[in-house]
């Protein structure tokens, strides 16, 4: 799964199963604008899915017009997290990839309420954006309240895996960070013990404690509400 993306008349590979939602209840009409108007001006050239005949090589630097630092937010669900560090780092380029068509229309409108222009979207399977970037071009990823896929037949569909961490090392720069934010203990658990087989190590730091630029999600207010304690996990790209 680390090969590099294909080139023109290469035949395409069959696109990869994806397990969960992408659509939800009707968009309001201000989200059917946004996504109709402004997703367009932020998709992210060639990030299509397995198979499909636009997929093509992403090349950040042509996507924000530098070589600026590029951060990945995987499943960026509302886009709270996203849109806050954006704001906070103006000179960093963010990529957020986000399946379910609801939260990509709920995020374009911060993006639109807040004039963020250091953003671009792919609204899709993270894993076929990844695969696309130029190896090492990542230089922080954030993995946020995953789908914790609880019982033990669906445990090889949780993203930190050994075929996704794969991804994940080609993409990221040497000493890049991951960052991984549960309220699942076995998630904790499945993470370091992947982990552990990749090429991360662990950042010594406390799990109780978010980072010092982390903003509330929905997702973890939501698990404060129900009694889950989220933990906090950084590591490394060796």
């Amino acid at each position: 799964m680390t090969e590099a993306p294909p080139v023109a008349g290469e035949r395409p590979q069959p696109a990869r199963k994806f397990y969960g939602r992408r659509h939800g209840k009707a968009l309001r009409p201000a989200q059917a604008r946004l996504v109709e108007d402004l997703l367009p001006r932020l998709a992210i050239p060639g990030a299509a899915r397995q198979g499909d005949p636009a997929r093509a090589p992403v090349d950040p630097a042509a996507l924000f017009g530098d070589d600026r630092p590029v951060w990945l937010e995987i499943g960026f669900g509302a886009g709270e997290h996203l849109a806050h560090q954006a704001a906070l780092h103006p000179g960093t380029g963010f990529l957020g990839a986000e399946p379910f068509v609801n939260g990509v229309a709920a995020f374009l409108g911060k993006v639109e309420a807040r004039g963020l222009a250091n953003i671009r979207i792919h609204p899709g399977d993270a894993r076929d954006l990844v695969e696309l970037l130029p190896p090492a071009s990542l230089s922080r990823v954030f993995l946020l309240y995953p789908d914790p896929w609880p019982k033990t037949r669906h445990r090889d569909r949780r993203f930190m895996s050994p075929e996704n961490l794969a991804l994940l090392v080609r993409a990221m720069a040497p000493g890049a960070e991951l960052r991984l934010a549960t309220d699942i203990p076995d998630y904790v658990a499945h993470a370091l013990a992947a982990v552990a087989a990749s090429g991360f190590r662990r950042e010594e730091r406390d799990p109780a404690t978010p980072w010092p630029d982390w903003t509330r999600t929905r997702y973890e207010a939501k698990a404060l509400r129900e009694g889950r304690t989220p933990a906090y996990l950084s590591f490394r790209r060796a």
